[in-house]
């Protein structure tokens, strides 16, 4: 039997008037610090999303998302935030911001496979 662990999650969200406080879901993004796992999946409805907001720019916010992943996993056209330790990256990502682009508030709760989880709560929250 495999022993669980700890994990925190937040729901990526296009938000595209801030003041509406309107918002679709977009994605996912896993924190599991004995698994050394930090990914986020997300997918991009881009006729949902027109309906949602026809002023988005799809393209600027394929960009930010994309950046997501980038952060997730370190990589060095991540900028100085993508040098963090895996912990402050997930921090910086689910950070509170004023933004199109924003995550819920963090959840935790406890599984044996972080990749799993990630898969089952994007299935749950986002599709």
């Amino acid at each position: 039997m495999q022993q669980k662990h700890l994990f925190e999650y937040a729901v990526i969200r296009v938000v595209p008037r801030v003041e509406r406080e309107e918002f679709l879901n977009i994605g996912v993004i896993l924190y599991c610090a004995k698994q050394q796992f930090l990914q986020a999946k997300y997918f991009l409805d881009e006729t949902r999303l027109h309906a949602f907001s026809a002023d988005l720019d799809l393209n600027e916010l394929k960009d930010h998302v994309c950046a997501f992943e980038r952060i997730c996993i370190g990589e060095p056209t991540a900028g100085p935030i993508g040098k963090l330790d895996m912990a402050s990256r997930f921090r910086w990502l689910t950070a509170t911001r004023s933004t199109v682009l924003q995550t819920s508030k963090v959840h935790p709760g406890f599984c044996e496979d972080a990749l799993e989880t990630l898969e089952r709560l994007f299935q749950q929250l986002v599709v």
